[in-house]
């Protein structure tokens, strides 16, 4: 009879969600993918999103340096959330006018920093192949992605900002390949002059 007299709950207000929910939402905005507003080697007049040039100043001595040598965008408008927030940068970097580089950067308080970035490292390296786990960086690779994570404190403040690297992983290995063969190549020797004397055997 109790039972019967039950009533379901308001359509407009829904009911409430629970630990679990709330930590599956809060897991799935570590998400980086949506980041990736477009596929790496998309043209830059073909971008899905309206962009506008920035000049870059990097500061630090670890940033890399060939950043420097493409044009970077940043939004017009609202950039895709990350970590639950809006990121304070978010870059579509290019190279002969295609899509090669994707950074975004949130900031926390710096009590909360390090256990937020290590949860977000073990969330990202669920599915991916882990390159680098360590308490300020995780690098992996997602398919196609390669993805480079650090955590830096903030000069002056009492945050730290958690900045993220998305890349082609493709293009990367390729790279590598091409330097690894040209590493492997003999050193061109110089001819030796008929008219010398042979060297001395060892």
């Amino acid at each position: 009879m109790l039972a019967a007299c039950a009533s379901p709950p308001p359509k407009d207000h829904p009911p409430e969600a629970g630990p679990a929910q709330n930590d599956a939402a809060a897991n799935a905005s570590f998400d980086w993918h949506p980041l990736v507003v477009a596929p790496f080697g998309t043209k830059f007049v073909d971008s899905p999103i309206r962009l506008h040039e920035v000049l870059l100043f990097r500061e630090q001595s670890h940033e890399p340096a060939e950043i420097e040598s493409k044009d970077c965008y940043a939004v017009d408008g609202t950039p895709p959330t990350f970590v639950g927030q809006t990121p304070d940068e978010y870059l579509m970097c290019f190279e002969h006018d295609r899509l090669e580089r994707i950074e975004a950067s949130v900031r926390f308080a710096a009590d909360d920093a390090a256990r937020i970035f290590e949860r977000a490292c073990a969330l990202w390296l669920v599915n991916a192949q882990p390159l680098t786990k360590a308490d300020d960086a995780c690098e992996g690779r997602d398919g196609d992605i390669a993805f480079g994570a650090r955590l830096a404190p903030v000069p002056g403040e009492n945050t730290a900002e958690l900045l993220m690297t998305l890349s082609d992983a493709a293009k990367s290995d390729a790279a590598k390949s091409d330097a690894a063969k040209s590493d492997a190549e003999p050193e061109p020797t110089t001819p030796r002059d008929p008219g010398s004397p042979p060297s001395a055997a060892p």
